[in-house]
């Protein structure tokens, strides 16, 4: 059954990355380092961090969904697991959606959970700490789905890691751009429903486009 599939292979990712917790922890940790020491440059008390603080949070948030993204695929690639995906009866797409849900549960979901305590720690107003809350819920998947497409374009190719951050940034842009307008426009008392609306129109379009593209892309890397 399709629904037994999936499990078995979600599960297989959570004993995989329970072998490597180390590396998962890295994005988290490089999460809080970027946002103390931001904090730590500043002067004490200065207005201007609370100002800046949701552009920091998110800058930091994207620089640490970059950390796992090379080895999202790599590793599959290396020890067969890709050509296995490509010969499974279950739609491909649907098991590199299963694979970046659980990535964004690995990786994601930590700094859903300390951005807006960083927000906090920043001098964030309270209404802008819980819009930062929705703003990472709405835009970090959208940021795994555009990482792993990154990564399975460079899947094949030696040294992508310095490759990747010049092909995803770019995509990246319009989920920070919108995620720090919801938190400005919530701190400013002004209606956050446009930003939001833009956020989650993105997460679809990614949802729904994404996982086929990201399809072809592992399966041009193994012509």
């Amino acid at each position: 059954m399709l629904s037994n599939a999936l499990v078995a292979i979600a599960g297989r990712e959570f004993r995989l990355a329970a072998r490597q917790a180390a590396e998962w922890g890295q994005a988290p940790v490089f999460y809080l380092v970027v946002i103390t020491l931001f904090a730590l440059a500043a002067a004490p008390r200065d207005p201007a961090l609370a100002q800046l603080a949701p552009s920091v949070v998110w800058i930091g948030a994207l620089l640490a969904a970059l950390l796992g993204i090379e080895r999202m695929f790599r590793s599959d690639l290396e020890d067969g697991y890709l050509e296995l995906m490509m010969l499974s009866p279950t739609p491909v797409p649907i098991l590199v959606t299963v694979k970046v849900i659980v990535h964004w549960l690995l990786t994601g979901a930590p700094l859903v959970i300390i951005g807006p305590l960083a927000g906090v720690a920043l001098g964030l107003e309270p209404k802008g700490c819980w819009m930062l809350l929705y703003g990472l819920l709405l835009g970090t998947p959208t940021l795994m789905l555009v990482g792993a497409f990154a990564a399975a374009l460079t899947v094949g190719v030696p040294r992508a890691g310095l490759l990747l951050p010049i092909l995803v940034l770019p995509l990246m842009g319009p989920v920070v751009i919108f995620a720090g307008g919801a938190v400005r426009a919530a701190v400013g008392g002004l209606p956050v429903e446009g930003p939001l609306m833009f956020l989650g129109a993105e997460l679809v379009l990614a949802l729904t486009l994404l996982p086929w593209a990201i399809s072809a892309a592992l399966r041009n890397a193994l012509e």
